[in-house]
């Protein structure tokens, strides 16, 4: 019989959201103090960020950090003038293809489904990103924002509340047992044993 909750992946869940908190609230102090702001790190430290996390459940983050980290390479490379600014889409569009490139290497080899959604909301994201740049309405903070600890420190802190709510309610969906009575559907509350 397949047991459909497992309390070591329930544990690693809960694990990969508090190592994301503790990293978001360590790059929001670093951010505070002025560390590292005058280099364009916010990108790909977000990437790397989620990365180091991934390994606790690479099904939930392994991709967005892979993608996120390739964008921070060339959003890096791109600010320290080492792209040439006629090259700027070629540089975003090599990255997002490299992600993708990982992505598909990563459901292929079974780390995560291949229906991910997460990948197309960033390319989505940083397709309007750039657009609204391309077009200056995008408000003259949040360039420097992106660009400064502020971003890891903030996207981390969220990606960590996001996952343990989200770990809650799953937790609690499979802590509960729904059983089919003559047509009715009525719910029990699982015993400790998972019977």
């Amino acid at each position: 019989m397949q047991q459909p909750f497992s309390a070591s992946r329930h544990v690693n869940i809960r694990r990969q959201a508090y190592a994301l908190l503790l990293l978001g609230i360590v790059f929001l102090i670093l951010a505070r103090q002025g560390f590292l702001n005058p280099y364009s790190l916010g990108v790909l430290l977000l990437g790397l960020g989620i990365l180091g996390v991934a390994p606790f459940n690479p099904r939930r983050f392994l991709s967005a950090g892979w993608l996120m980290a390739s964008l921070g390479v060339a959003t890096f490379l791109m600010f320290r003038h080492s792209i040439p600014d006629s090259q700027v889409l070629t540089a975003h569009l090599l990255a997002i293809g490299l992600g993708l490139l990982g992505i598909a290497w990563m459901a292929r080899r079974g780390y995560i489904r291949a229906g991910a959604l997460t990948p197309g909301f960033f390319v989505v994201g940083v397709g309007v990103t750039e657009y609204l740049q391309a077009v200056h309405l995008m408000p003259s903070t949040v360039v420097p924002f992106a660009l400064s600890l502020w971003l890891p420190g903030f996207g981390l802190f969220a990606l960590g509340l996001v996952s343990l709510a989200a770990n809650g309610r799953t937790y609690l969906a499979e802590r509960m047992k729904t059983k089919v009575h003559h047509g009715s559907r009525t719910v029990h509350a699982a015993k400790e044993d998972g019977r």
